[in-house]
C-alpha cells in the first residue's frame, strides 16, 4: 500500500467526521488537507458561550511509508478505523506517545 492509498483512506474517514454536526450549531468542523496530500487536520471552530473556539481534534501525517497520528481527540480514536480500512498496524505510528512508550502499543515505533 502506498501513500496514495493512505491519502484516499484518510481523506474518506476524515470527510465522514467533518460532516457530523455538533449539538451546538455555532460550532463546526473544518478539514484541512495539505497540498502534498500528506498532512491532515480536523479542527473544531466557532463561537460557544460568547467565546471563540478553535481546537485541533485530529492531526495525521504521512511520513515515508507510515501514517503518523500526532493528535487524536476522537472519543474512540482513529487508529482502529485506519486498521479496519486496510492500513497495517506496523505502518501506523501513535506519535502522541513518547518514543519510549511506543514499543508497548502494538503499533509502529517510528
Amino acid at each position: 500500500m502506498d501513500s496514495l492509498d493512505y491519502h484516499r483512506i484518510i481523506t474518506e474517514i476524515l470527510q465522514e467526521y467533518a460532516q457530523i454536526p455538533y449539538a451546538h450549531r455555532s460550532l463546526e468542523r473544518r478539514l484541512i488537507i495539505g497540498e502534498d496530500h500528506k498532512s491532515y487536520a480536523l479542527f473544531t471552530v466557532g463561537q460557544l458561550n460568547n467565546k471563540q473556539v478553535h481546537g485541533c481534534v485530529l492531526h495525521l501525517e504521512i511520513i515515508g511509508d507510515k501514517v503518523w497520528i500526532h493528535q487524536d481527540g476522537l472519543e474512540d480514536g482513529i487508529a482502529d478505523e485506519l486498521l479496519n480500512a486496510g492500513i497495517p498496524q506496523d505502518k501506523i505510528v501513535l506519535g502522541f506517545h513518547h518514543p519510549d512508550l511506543r514499543p508497548y502499543t502494538g503499533f509502529a515505533i517510528g
